[in-house]
């Protein structure tokens, strides 16, 4: 377990709408801000665990970027390689439910503060410390990450570190060509990828699920842990296979539940803990992250986990 894990991204303000509906096309009822950022989200899981963890990011010097500081600090996140600008505003996504259960949303990342990340002198020492980086691919969409991802992995590789990554990728991105560069310097020093459902297929490149995890395990991958959402997960490596069951809740906000999964399989699997119990981990917190309304509201430690699965019916059950 030595050495902290580290994420570069986005830090932002989720506003989520009250009413369901389509879009934001007229006034309406709105709360929040609420701490948001899949990078965000997924350092302050890590946090909650116990485990060492540090952000390379950038917000503005206002309340949306005082929010989210003072909220990753109390949950146990090295905030001092975070950049505070002045003269740019901390990044925000405004939400909509559809009634089919699909969401709208109005993002300000890439003009926000989040687009100046750099790898300044507070970002290099927090890399010096890092056993672990994790990439999630709405950062890669930022023009400034791509600028720095190939650089940041190879410093924490020099060091005998390990990198993840959640694809988390939207087929719009697929087109740019600084986006693909960056997706593929990243891909080429993957060790653990976290996938969710169709990413599977979009990243290799191939439709059938046995077909895509012979290829991207061939390509240098060493672990593929495919996110199924109420259906569990699966974990392949080049030994087999392993399935966990989800566990039955009622939805009712699914942000964050990709990130809160892959940062306790991660803590799991780096306190030594076998494949099958870091998949029974990583499912209780993606399934109660949903149970809660707010990004990052639905973060937990081990002692909350624990309750969780003692008190929550197993779809396997």
């Amino acid at each position: 377990m030595a050495g902290a894990i580290v994420t570069i991204g986005e830090i932002l303000v989720e506003i989520m709408a009250v009413e369901k509906g389509n879009g934001f096309l007229a006034p309406q009822p709105l709360i929040g801000p609420f701490a948001s950022g899949a990078p965000a989200i997924f350092i302050d899981q890590v946090g909650r665990l116990g485990h060492p963890a540090a952000i390379v990011s950038a917000v503005g010097d206002d309340d949306f970027g005082r929010l989210n500081l003072a909220r990753l600090r109390e949950d146990g996140v090295d905030v001092s390689a975070v950049a505070i600008h002045p003269g740019a505003a901390t990044g925000s996504a405004f939400v909509r439910y559809r009634p089919d259960g699909a969401r709208d949303f109005v993002f300000n990342i890439r003009d926000s503060a989040s687009g100046r990340i750099d790898l300044d002198s507070e970002a290099l020492a927090v890399l010096a410390q890092a056993g672990h980086l994790h990439f999630t691919g709405s950062s890669l969409g930022i023009p400034a990450i791509l600028g720095i991802a190939e650089r940041a992995v190879d410093i924490v590789k020099s060091r005998g570190g390990t990198v993840s990554f959640d694809p988390n990728v939207r087929k719009e991105l697929l087109g740019d060509p600084g986006f693909r560069r960056a997706l593929e310097a990243v891909m080429a020093a993957t060790d653990i990828l976290l996938p969710s459902g169709d990413e599977l297929h979009l990243i290799a490149g191939v439709e059938d699920e046995a077909e895509a995890v012979r290829s991207l395990l061939a390509r240098g991958v060493a672990e593929i842990v495919l996110k199924r959402g109420a259906g569990g997960a699966s974990h392949f490596d080049r030994t087999g296979r392993t399935d966990a069951p989800g566990f039955v809740v009622e939805e009712i906000d699914p942000t964050g539940a990709g990130d809160c999964f892959g940062a306790t399989y991660l803590v799991c699997r780096r306190q030594g803990m076998p494949v099958a119990e870091a998949l029974r981990y990583a499912n209780a917190a993606g399934a109660r992250t949903v149970t809660v309304k707010g990004p990052m509201e639905g973060t937990s430690g081990f002692a909350v986990l624990d309750a969780f699965i003692a008190t929550t019916k197993g779809a396997g059950a």
